[in-house]
């Protein structure tokens, strides 16, 4: 039974959630510049003090009980709040300090970071950015655990408890290869995408489903192969090698047309297109701080569309 009198300490709510985060003492040990014995017992007074298992651990396996799990999300809540009044208080509400983990798409991360990171260490040289690159869906789940800070991906993200700042908006740019009967051709219809090898990025990626609603919107199937790849400079290469077509983001545009006997061709206006936005945590305490580095990356945004 809990003492109803304890109140636990910060080190050993950030011992709970680095341990329920990573599954394994000597990582969240790490993770948090102590030893693992030091670890251990902070977890261990803990559970003592709550009088509740919160992880469950044995010599091959670390897991997170139910009663963790439910508590998992508010300890998480309560050492964002603290790390935002700290930040406050130490006077750095006008720059972002210390650790950010920030997740990217990775149909924008290659366009973003070489802009993005010198800005940064111009502007906010105490941060200390961590980059993840991945998928909508494993960012979201990210951002929900607390495994991620930020991230930046195409809006909506169509999930609850998350708050999204538009950054910019990029129109969707066909490739095809050098040579070819579109190629420098503007005010395309979206229809002409139904006559066309379309080539596309492997299931996951969020530019493979906006270009397949694309097609359904223009009425309109698509002759999608079996040509599949995980990075967008793959497929853009696959077009150089004629094996069909493909769309791309305009940020992308300048790199990937640079790499290959390639051309382009661009959809009439108003021009099919997606929105990048930031998004984070409602519950974070560091809101002002995000709005802060939202406007950062739209000024080094690799397009000169705006939302």
């Amino acid at each position: 039974m809990a003492d109803q009198s304890y109140q636990p300490t910060l080190s050993q709510l950030r011992a709970f959630v680095a341990v329920a985060e990573h599954r394994h003492f000597g990582t969240a040990a790490t993770r948090l510049s102590v030893s693992q014995p030091t670890l251990s017992q902070s977890l261990a007074a803990l559970e003592s003090g709550l009088g509740v298992q919160l992880i469950e651990r044995s010599t091959r396996r670390v897991l997170v009980t139910t009663a963790g799990e439910r508590l998992l999300g508010q300890a998480k809540v309560i050492l964002e709040a603290t790390d935002g009044f700290v930040a406050t208080a130490a006077g750095v509400g006008e720059r972002l300090t210390g650790p950010l983990r920030i997740g990217l798409i990775p149909t924008v991360a290659p366009y973003v970071l070489p802009a993005l990171l010198p800005a940064l260490r111009q502007d906010m040289p105490a941060l200390e950015p961590q980059v993840i690159e991945d998928q909508t869906a494993r960012l979201l789940e990210s951002l929900r655990t607390g495994s991620l800070d930020v991230a930046v991906m195409a809006l909506p993200s169509g999930a609850a408890g998350l708050t999204e700042i538009p950054l910019y908006t990029e129109d969707f740019v066909m490739v095809v290869p050098e040579g070819h009967e579109l190629a420098g051709h503007t005010g395309i219809s979206p229809s002409v995408l139904g006559a066309l090898p379309l080539l596309l990025l492997d299931e996951g990626h969020c530019l493979r489903d906006q270009t397949l609603d694309l097609c359904r919107s223009a009425d309109v199937q698509p002759m999608a192969g079996d040509t599949r790849a995980t990075s967008l400079s793959t497929v853009v290469q696959c077009v150089a090698g004629g094996l069909g077509v493909t769309l791309v983001p305009e940020c992308a545009v300048r790199v990937e047309i640079g790499r290959g006997p390639l051309a382009t061709a661009r959809f009439a206006a108003p021009a099919p297109g997606r929105t990048i936005g930031l998004v984070f945590r409602s519950s974070s305490a560091r809101a002002e701080d995000y709005g802060q580095l939202a406007a950062l990356l739209t000024n080094s945004a690799p397009v000169t569309t705006s939302h």
